[in-house]
């Protein structure tokens, strides 16, 4: 009942100031005080929340552009807690924040961010499960611990490359791998590297695509030559690393425990 208690004030201390943060914003760009019509009545200013589809994530990150002309500062700074808050606490909507990292930063410099703060945001996870949650982990998902716990030992000689399969190819999602990881004894180091490279790609995929969303105008341009060059780029750039991780598996791994589906079974399910 400690550790539960403990986590509640965690949870409940990071929403407060992420509360805070959205409260007590700086001045308004110009641009977003200009009145509109005739009637003289001024423009409401977008409120700040997570985007729930791409409609509002393309409102959000045109206000944050906006935001970022005159407090760029601010805007990292919201955007990089907005993220961790979300990561730590195994919130699901990362791909959304991935894409607006692109909107936001273009595509380099949002993949640096994406990666980084993906990172250390599962690391994050992992400290919080370590500490406060691993009781209730194995009491809610017994079966699911105990068949990973299980594919985990056998592949204890090759545990890293074993993480990045994980990671390339989710047979559970990554939320539960972060809250699994102590229980699994899973090292620090080798789980925070496991991360930082097995989401590479789908973190690249996300935060290009934002960075092209970002510059269409207008659904014409979606279907132009030069974006579809881009997207099939960006599949193909994505594909490789799991092509090489998928043929390292065959060989080396043991993955008799997984369905044609990718999906971890126990005993009683095959």
């Amino acid at each position: 009942m400690r550790s539960f208690a403990g986590l509640v004030a965690v949870v409940a201390a990071a929403t407060f100031y992420l509360y805070l943060l959205t409260c007590f914003l700086p001045a308004a760009p110009r641009r977003l005080g200009v009145r509109e019509g005739d009637g003289g009545e001024l423009r409401a200013e977008p409120r700040l929340k997570f985007p729930a589809d791409l409609e509002e994530l393309r409102e959000l990150a045109e206000l944050l552009q906006f935001y970022r002309t005159e407090h760029a500062g601010y805007v990292l700074l919201l955007y990089c807690s907005a993220y961790l808050y979300k990561q730590s606490f195994a919130i699901p909507g990362s791909s959304l924040l991935n894409m607006l990292a692109g909107a936001l930063f273009g595509p380099w410099e949002g993949l640096l961010l994406a990666c980084m703060l993906t990172t250390v945001g599962s690391t994050n996870c992992y400290f919080l499960s370590r500490t406060f949650g691993k009781r209730h982990v194995v009491r809610l998902f017994p079966a699911k611990v105990a068949t990973l716990q299980r594919k985990v030992e056998e592949n204890r000689s090759s545990l890293f490359f074993f993480l990045l399969f994980l990671r390339f190819f989710p047979m559970t999602p990554n939320w539960f791998l972060n809250i699994t990881s102590p229980i699994l004894n899973v090292p620090i180091s080798m789980f925070f590297f496991s991360v930082f490279i097995g989401l590479i790609p789908y973190n690249f995929i996300c935060v290009r695509t934002g960075a092209i969303l970002s510059e269409i105008s207008s659904l014409d341009h979606i279907f132009s030559w030069s974006t579809l060059l881009q997207l099939l780029a960006i599949a193909c750039a994505a594909l490789v690393p799991g092509a090489l991780v998928r043929r390292y598996s065959h060989t080396h791994l043991k993955l008799d425990g997984l369905d044609q589906n990718g999906q971890l079974m126990d005993k009683k399910t095959r």
